[in-house]
């Protein structure tokens, strides 16, 4: 069962800035993610969005000591310590542990087809053996378009009922309601907590008993999903929702990771954040501008957003 402490609510798959010869920039990150904690959103750092799957394990464990050296809550963080090779998960696992993460959003091992939820079991078996602390709490993530890996409802049932203390949620990023709802039905009243990977699904995975959303654009409209996560049972809930959809379609017209940085960038005047790492490349001119256009007819802002 959750507890009052629970990562619960919003969280943001924090997106990593870089130098301009490509090493990540700790102190641009912890700026943004001071940002986002003012703004009532959690960090899912080293996710999707982060180009988590670009940094090596060194930078990570560097990134992670460097936002709790500054003083930033790790209760509510969520880093991604999910990797190919077994490990390295346990590493990037055990140091978030250490450091009092609220919990760990873990992908499967990719890479290698058709493999089985036996297989699966083990590793995330393999994982909370050698990090052997019962403080692990350790989030799965599913996104199988990208992980060519599913998380099924059998495999969560079986790892819930080996490790129903550790296992503590899911971020569902399938983009399959149907899937994301049958989680709800099967494993929320359990404590098990469901996070859908977007905002679009806030509303009804709120309403669904679910804990709220781990998304992408919580790192550039962190306030008002934020809002709409407590204010769910209001009666303006539903126009809020459509509210945020109409800025989830902006974005998801451009390649995600280089428009949510060319808006950070844009907001805060610092095009340091343009920067990408291969092979993922940052918006031409025209996107920018066409993605400028298109936020300012929102009234879209980023209000307190500053400059380093």
């Amino acid at each position: 069962m959750h507890s009052p402490q629970s990562l619960r609510g919003v969280l943001a798959p924090v997106i990593t800035p870089f130098t301009p010869d490509l090493r990540p920039d700790a102190e641009r990150l912890v700026h943004h993610c001071r940002w986002l904690i003012g703004q009532d959103v959690g960090l899912a750092v080293f996710g999707t969005n982060s180009e988590g799957n670009s940094l090596a394990v060194a930078e990570k464990l560097v990134l992670l000591d460097a936002l709790i050296e500054a003083g930033l809550p790790a209760n509510r963080m969520m880093p991604g310590t999910g990797t190919c090779a077994l490990p390295d998960t346990v590493e990037l696992t055990r140091r978030a542990v250490a450091h009092g993460c609220g919990g760990v959003l873990m992908l499967p091992p990719f890479y290698y087809k058709d493999v089985s939820d036996d297989g699966l079991f083990a590793s995330y078996a393999e994982v909370i053996e050698r990090v052997g602390d019962a403080r692990l709490r350790i989030y799965l993530y599913h996104i199988p378009q990208v992980s060519r890996i599913s998380i099924t409802l059998p495999l969560i049932e079986r790892l819930l009922h080996r490790y129903p203390d550790i296992v503590a949620g899911v971020k569902d990023s399938s983009g399959d309601w149907n899937n994301t709802r049958a989680m709800l039905e099967q494993f929320q009243p359990l404590g098990f907590d469901v996070f859908s990977g977007s905002e679009a699904f806030l509303l009804a995975t709120l309403r669904s008993g679910g804990a709220g959303c781990i998304s992408a654009t919580a790192n550039v409209n962190p306030a008002a999903i934020a809002t709409l996560a407590r204010d769910w049972q209001k009666p303006e809930a539903d126009a809020r929702q459509a509210a945020l959809d109409t800025v989830r379609t902006a974005f998801q017209k451009f390649p995600m990771i280089p428009a949510l940085k060319a808006t950070v960038a844009h907001f805060s005047g610092d095009d340091s954040w343009l920067t990408v790492r291969p092979p993922l490349v940052k918006l031409v001119d025209a996107q920018r501008e066409e993605l400028r256009e298109m936020l300012e007819s929102l009234a879209f802002a980023m209000p307190g957003l500053a400059r380093i």
